[in-house]
């Protein structure tokens, strides 16, 4: 779930009863110390890093290749620990403030949960098909789908000059995809349609949970969302892969090791509950898009990825496109200004440190550029025998 869309505030309604503590009392207490920002952001960054590579992992080198099953499994862990939370902390009082009621739920939650839990099956399904890399590329459309499904649904009214701005996000977009070395038509349409039902979602909880009685934060929206789509997915896998899994597949993988990965899943979506209202808009999208980049450059790493120069042009674009569409000519400007002048005070108070930053990012992306990180000279070298070797070190058939 994209960090925008979650940016909403919950709490307990107050109560009308006397003070049980002295206010000249309680107001001469000192204020409570809170961890910088940096600190969630970061945390959130390595979490939603970590799932997608974890997912990676586990459905394509670990050849796990159930990924309904695994959507699923993430969705009852979510449900279980959700209601544990509930019961025995605050994380989740937000919900008392939400008026559900059955007629709510059939009429909203089950609906959008319907095209969540669509949206999960096509994303997995297309790390069977796509390297990491490409598929964030693919996803930097995301932004414009939810503009075309929200001027379809009715709940907002076309414009040329909003449409001119994220065809700059396509146009980028289509340039990475034509540069893709393994392109895999099957896995292309299953990301489309996993962009689009997760756009559809995101334009149905804006008509249908849009109203104040209705805003809930990620995890409380977990909390309704993941057992109706947990059920969804359930009935997906049952016909479709629970009669070709075996035990053996799933001792193959590991229990502790799908442990992890339900724990890490879930843990991003607490991230999100303490990120929340500790960073600007500005910040959430640039680590966004660094989270992308972060991704694009794991997926190399790791499993070899081959990333053209001219996919890097492509996903530059699509990146400049996704900012400027977000924050605006305006806001950019104020902030580039901004920018200016702290590096250049930074110059001025750290100007061997600036040299060093200029170089480092000089030599960074002319290395990009000039190859990448999936190295050419070593072309006959197959990346897949040095992780089955890390495969049998760990234990795993």
């Amino acid at each position: 779930m994209g960090v925008e869309e979650k940016s909403r505030a919950s709490g307990d309604q107050p109560r009308d009863s006397l003070p049980t503590v002295n206010p000249d009392v309680e107001k001469s207490q000192p204020p409570k110390a809170s961890l910088h920002p940096v600190f969630y952001v970061s945390i959130w960054i390595t979490l939603s890093s970590s799932v997608i590579l974890f997912n990676k992992w586990i459905l394509s080198t670990l050849g796990f290749s159930y990924p309904v099953i695994l959507t699923t499994f993430h969705l009852t862990f979510a449900t279980i620990m959700t209601q544990l939370l509930a019961r025995y902390t605050t994380l989740l009082d937000g919900r008392k403030t939400v008026k559900m009621t059955g007629r709510v739920y059939l009429r909203a939650i089950v609906p959008i949960g319907f095209f969540f839990s669509l949206s999960l099956i096509c994303g997995n399904l297309t790390y069977l098909y796509l390297s990491v890399a490409f598929i964030q590329m693919l996803k930097a459309t995301t932004p414009v789908a939810v503009l075309l499904s929200s001027w379809a649904l009715g709940v907002s009214q076309p414009n040329l000059k909003v449409f001119l701005n994220v065809s700059v996000i396509v146009v980028g977009v289509v340039i990475a995809s034509i540069g893709e070395i393994k392109f895999v038509w099957v896995g292309f349409v299953y990301q489309i349609f996993g962009i689009i039902f997760e756009a559809l979602r995101l334009t149905m909880v804006q008509r249908l949970l849009s109203s104040a009685e209705f805003k809930m934060d990620p995890l409380v929206s977990l909390y309704y969302f993941a057992p109706v789509c947990a059920v969804m997915n359930f009935v997906v896998a049952l016909f479709w892969e629970i009669p070709k899994v075996s035990m053996q597949d799933i001792y193959d993988v590991g229990l502790f090791t799908l442990f992890l990965n339900g724990l890490c899943a879930f843990a991003l979506n607490v991230s999100v509950v303490f990120l929340i209202g500790k960073t600007s808009s500005l910040v959430l999208t640039l680590c966004g898009v660094l989270k992308d980049v972060m991704l694009v450059v794991a997926s190399m790493i790791i499993w070899g990825t081959q990333v053209t120069g001219l996919q890097f042009f492509g996903y530059s674009i699509a990146l400049g496109g996704m900012v400027y569409y977000k924050l605006g000519y305006e806001a950019i400007k104020g902030y580039a200004g901004e920018a200016g002048r702290q590096w250049a005070d930074f110059g001025n108070r750290r100007p061997i440190l600036r040299r060093i930053a200029i170089i480092v990012l000089t030599v960074m992306t002319l290395f990009v550029l000039l190859g990448g990180l999936a190295p050419t000279y070593a072309s006959g070298m197959d990346p897949t025998e040095y992780l089955n070797e890390a495969k049998t070190k760990m234990g795993i058939v």
